[in-house]
């Protein structure tokens, strides 16, 4: 009866090997004294100078969330496009009825001026 579950023990130790073993060999044998080269600002050239918790404006949520949500629909239009000849007309309507929402959706955050960054 416990060797059915094998297979599952094995699984989560090698999860846990692999989640915690770069840690535990960087810590054995990585350098412990970083130079000042590697704790300098590198991405924006300068040091920070506010909070790390500083709010974001919600304009860069909502064009992530667009951003995601036009992503989306590039994912169901692939499969769509590789069993068109199966599905035939009706899928083909029904996939025009799907696009169609979506772009009135996208002319309605246009016009609202969502993808606008001032």
């Amino acid at each position: 009866m416990l060797q059915n579950y094998f297979p599952v023990l094995l699984f989560i130790l090698v999860g846990i090997a692999v989640g915690v073993g770069p840690i535990l060999l960087g810590r054995l044998i990585g350098p412990h004294r970083p130079d000042q080269e590697k704790n300098s600002p590198y991405e924006c050239g300068f040091e920070a100078f506010e909070d790390a918790r500083m709010k974001f404006d919600v304009r860069y949520y909502l064009v992530a969330i667009l951003f995601i949500l036009f992503d989306l629909e590039i994912a169901f239009l692939f499969p769509w496009a590789v069993v068109l000849r199966e599905i035939g007309l009706p899928g083909f309507f029904a996939m025009l009825v799907f696009l169609g929402i979506l772009v009135v959706g996208f002319i309605y955050e246009w016009m609202k001026g969502a993808l606008e960054w001032e």
